[in-house]
């Protein structure tokens, strides 16, 4: 009986280790770089995803891909205020500069979509339902990095050369994260 006690303690001391948090930052990192390889631009998806904090770090494709969307989200924000800052007045009002803004709010709010549906109960992976939420998710990427590229193609027309070098770095930035989200999604389901 003392031995099974023994034996007892001592697999639960293992398993308390094994999840410690240490392990689980290091299995997140391997997780982080292996899928990463997948993707369009793998040192930006893994610079991104490692800065990220979540609690607690993703674990799996579908908690990587969560993730991944929130990134996506957070950059696409900043740069819309920040193409919105460099291009305020009347430069805000022009054509091409007002279609950047309008497209880079049409993909936060797609972004916002796609990340809030991963969010939710998608339900069982391989069921009807999971397919069509993550459909969803997939269309709602698509989306947004056709507004991002929308935005980028505008500014080559009527938009002084300081100006576009200023708003194409912010815009590059959001369509690789969005482009690595998109790859992180298509790998969530079975046989990933």
């Amino acid at each position: 009986m003392a031995r099974l006690l023994v034996a007892a303690v001592l697999l639960s001391l293992a398993a308390a280790a094994a999840s410690s948090p240490a392990n689980n930052a290091a299995a997140s990192s391997e997780l982080i770089r292996r899928s990463c390889r997948a993707t369009q631009y793998p040192s930006v998806c893994v610079e991104s995803l490692s800065t990220y904090r979540s609690s607690p770090p993703p674990r799996s494709p579908t908690e990587l891909a969560r993730a991944a969307l929130a990134v996506s989200v957070d950059r696409a924000r900043a740069a819309s205020s920040y193409v919105g800052r460099v291009c305020g007045g009347p430069k805000a009002r022009a054509g091409p500069v007002r279609d950047c803004l309008e497209n880079m709010a049409d993909s936060v709010g797609h972004l916002r979509d796609a990340a809030e549906e991963m969010g939710g109960g998608m339900g069982r992976a391989g069921s009807p339902a999971f397919k069509w939420h993550l459909s969803n998710v997939q269309t709602w990427c698509s989306a947004a990095l056709t507004d991002e590229n929308t935005c980028l193609d505008g500014l080559s027309r009527g938009v002084d050369a300081s100006t576009r070098s200023a708003i194409r770095g912010k815009v590059v930035e959001v369509a690789q994260v969005t482009s690595n989200a998109l790859a992180l999604v298509n790998r969530v389901g079975p046989g990933y």
